[in-house]
């Protein structure tokens, strides 16, 4: 008997009865600020690059999508190594995964460089 099993109690089917409705008036809201937020960009020129930098400075993570400038080669190397000297400067990390996205981080964090799983 596996450990799932033991949890969920068997193979034995479940009915509408044995859930519960929960209503969201009776949760409370007790969340805090974050430390750090990721954030997600949509690069369609240098000026998203410069949006970009000031979220790392702040000490944000953000994940670029680049898509849109894989016609531009030259456009792209420019504010992949703008945002490295950023990653850089900040002691964060950055990473391009593929052709179209691109992850910086602030002071702190590194990016794990193997794929979980593996």
């Amino acid at each position: 008997m596996g450990l799932m099993t033991k949890i969920l109690g068997g193979e034995q089917s479940r009915s509408a009865e044995d859930y519960v409705e929960l209503d969201l008036d009776d949760v409370t809201d007790n969340t805090t600020e974050a430390a750090m937020q990721v954030h997600v960009a949509e690069v369609d020129g240098q000026e998203a690059a410069i949006d970009i930098k000031d979220t790392v400075y702040d000490g944000d993570i953000v994940i670029a999508d680049i898509t849109r400038l894989r016609t531009n080669d030259k456009t792209v190397e420019h504010i992949v190594d703008e945002l490295r000297q950023v990653a850089n400067e900040v002691d964060g990390d950055i990473v391009r995964k593929g052709d179209d996205q691109i992850i910086i981080t602030p002071t702190g964090v590194k990016i794990g460089r193997e794929k979980l799983g593996r």
